[in-house]
């Protein structure tokens, strides 16, 4: 008997941060399934209009927007709600929404800290509380996270220490919601040439340099991201559980 890996009718997921262009790729590769998709945005109006387009031509259902700021204290509860009174829960909640201050450690203020910290890690833990209640048996929690979680990158302290934050969370879910049949796990890309990217004055060295060093010769694709995320929310992956799976063609073997 086969499993039907690419089978997504009838599930419903939730993607944060859906109009940057990995969550676009995510949103995308699950209404190509056959998935019911939600996704958020904040600032990026023409990002959602691109999102919106990419789900309509890969067949999916007219999607659900939902416009959050999640540095705010009740921006959870406003994805939260619209999403279980439309659909009555989620299958597959995924955390990409990203954001944070890219300055040296010293130059940090608690603003900042706040900021990055509460974008990255505590939007997963604060809608993990209330979504889970509403996610059946079988249900995946995915978050993005990123090696500067366990490296030091050059003005990356903040970011860094909230996606270390992020990935112990998930381990944590994990452990708790694995009794309910319900897996947590963090996906972590390497190098992708995001427009978040762009906000890195070195951008092109880091291409330059992860393109050579990969063993595949080649950086990272919004999409190689995506199959990462439909693997894990396919029943192949039950016993996938509290891991941080690296997708960077190899980069981080050598050293």
């Amino acid at each position: 008997m086969t499993t039907p890996i690419d089978d997504f009718s009838g599930k419903r997921v939730l993607v944060t941060g859906g109009s940057g262009d990995i969550g676009r790729a995510i949103c995308t590769a699950f209404a190509a399934r056959g998935a019911r998709v939600a996704f958020t945005f904040f600032s990026s109006h023409d990002g959602k209009r691109k999102t919106a387009e990419a789900i309509e031509t890969a067949g999916g259902p007219e999607p659900l927007a939902i416009r959050c700021n999640l540095r705010d204290d009740d921006a959870p509860a406003q994805i939260a709600s619209p999403v279980i009174e439309a659909w009555g829960g989620v299958d597959i909640f995924v955390s990409n929404a990203a954001s944070g201050v890219l300055r040296p450690t010293l130059e940090l203020t608690k603003k900042h800290w706040d900021w990055t910290v509460n974008v990255n890690a505590r939007s997963l833990l604060l809608l993990a509380n209330l979504l889970v209640p509403h996610m059946p048996t079988g249900g995946r929690i995915m978050a993005l996270t990123s090696m500067g979680a366990v490296r030091a990158i050059e003005h990356y302290a903040a970011v860094g220490a909230s996606k270390a934050a992020l990935e112990s969370v998930i381990r944590h879910l994990a452990m708790d919601l694995g009794p309910r049949g319900i897996t947590a796990n963090a996906i972590c890309p390497g190098v992708v040439d995001t427009q978040a990217l762009q906000h890195f004055p070195n951008r092109q060295q880091l291409i330059d340099i992860a393109t050579m060093r990969t063993p595949n010769r080649r950086i990272v694709t919004p999409e190689d991201v995506a199959n990462v995320a439909v693997l894990l929310a396919s029943p192949l992956a039950s016993m996938i559980q509290g891991q941080t799976i690296v997708v960077d063609g190899g980069y981080a073997i050598l050293a």
